[in-house]
């Protein structure tokens, strides 16, 4: 319903009808719609940055093939089918909700950067990526997963991804990403010259 009729004009009587419910019985669970939309976010963004973390806190091998499970893992969700309808919503409508805003700016978009940037710490502390801020690394790495999500999803006015799988544009944007983070190998110096 928030998808179909963005969040403004979403309410809470049509989505209790959509869902067999009674007026009534929707309000009993969710006094607004706004926090039906806190309860969705959840259960739809949320619970899936909790399974990563777990994950990635029992995940063994190198920093590298961490991040690669991970961003394999974050690519699959932003392209099921519930990732569109939220972006399309985050990016129209949550100016017009402050709190809303401020709830997905903390529970996702700082949560799921954290989680990358404990990623990319570990590989600079291992000695397999660069040392760089690991928060700012986790942004730049982040936003080109999501934008090209979007033009995956409209392939037919992208020319840079219409012939390609997701599975192509996945390895594409993994591939730049380490090689991004990736430890550079100390410059020998300068062999002497002969006279």
């Amino acid at each position: 319903m928030f998808g179909e009729r963005g969040l403004a004009a979403a309410r809470l009587e049509d989505v209790a009808k959509r869902a067999g419910l009674s007026k009534g019985t929707i309000y009993l669970y969710f006094p607004n719609k706004e926090e039906l939309f806190r309860e969705m976010v959840r259960h739809s963004v949320v619970s899936h940055i909790e399974e990563r973390e777990q994950e990635v806190s029992a995940a063994a091998g190198t920093a590298s093939d961490v991040l690669t499970q991970h961003l394999r893992s974050y690519w699959k969700f932003i392209r099921s089918e519930p990732f569109a309808p939220l972006f399309r919503l985050i990016h129209a409508e949550i100016h017009n909700f402050p709190d809303l805003a401020r709830f997905y700016a903390d529970e996702v978009v700082a949560r799921s950067h954290r989680l990358m940037s404990t990623l990319i710490a570990r590989g600079i502390e291992s000695g397999e990526f660069r040392p760089i801020d690991p928060f700012v690394a986790a942004r730049m790495l982040a936003a080109p997963f999501v934008m090209h999500g979007v033009w995956c999803t409209h392939r037919e006015f992208f020319a840079s991804v219409a012939a390609k799988s997701d599975e192509q544009v996945l390895e594409e944007l993994i591939d730049f990403c380490l090689h991004a983070l990736k430890s550079r190998a100390p410059e020998r110096p300068a062999a002497p010259s002969t006279p």
